[in-house]
């Protein structure tokens, strides 16, 4: 353990011990270095307020298996499609439609949204405010904003289609 916690020291030190844990965590060279990486990303961030130093190791060790275990948790809620067969799939709002839809009619169509979704829609949209602001002003946790902006999104989005009467004009 060296007396400073200098970041190049501390790369040169543990880089290959983090990057082996995490290569057996993803079983991947790329996810691996990535995690890696992001450890002390993390670490130049958060590394001074570390305060026995002499524990510098296990905390390396702990923020690597941490951001592993929220990689992961990303990986099983995104699937792995190829997103240009994704977005062939879906539909399209012609221009004319988007035209024909007027401020009024737009806010007919968010209150047919649940609430839980309408309030951060309209926050995000009308408001112009962050998802963080969001989150801090409804009192929820950041991902659940962000989940209720995507799912409003696309209820809203599916409102709109059939408003404007169908997919194509």
């Amino acid at each position: 353990m060296p007396s400073d916690l200098d970041f190049e020291n501390l790369v040169s030190l543990y880089y290959r011990d983090l990057y082996r844990f995490a290569f057996s965590m993803t079983r991947s060279e790329a996810d691996a270095s990535d995690l890696t990486q992001q450890t002390f990303y993390i670490w130049a961030k958060k590394g001074h307020q570390l305060r026995e130093p002499a524990n510098v190791k296990s905390w390396l060790f702990t923020t690597i298996h941490r951001e592993f275990l929220q990689w992961r948790r990303r990986q099983s809620r995104f699937s792995n499609e190829d997103w240009t067969a994704v977005a062939d799939n879906l539909s399209s709002v012609s221009p004319t439609a988007v035209n024909r839809i007027d401020a009024r009619a737009l806010v007919q169509l968010l209150g047919q949204i649940d609430e839980s979704f309408r309030a951060p829609l309209v926050l995000y949209f009308m408001e112009d405010l962050s998802y963080k602001e969001i989150a801090e002003m409804l009192e929820i946790p950041l991902g659940t904003v962000q989940s209720r902006i995507s799912r409003g999104k696309a209820h809203l989005y599916r409102l709109l289609i059939h408003a404007t009467g169908g997919e194509n004009e």
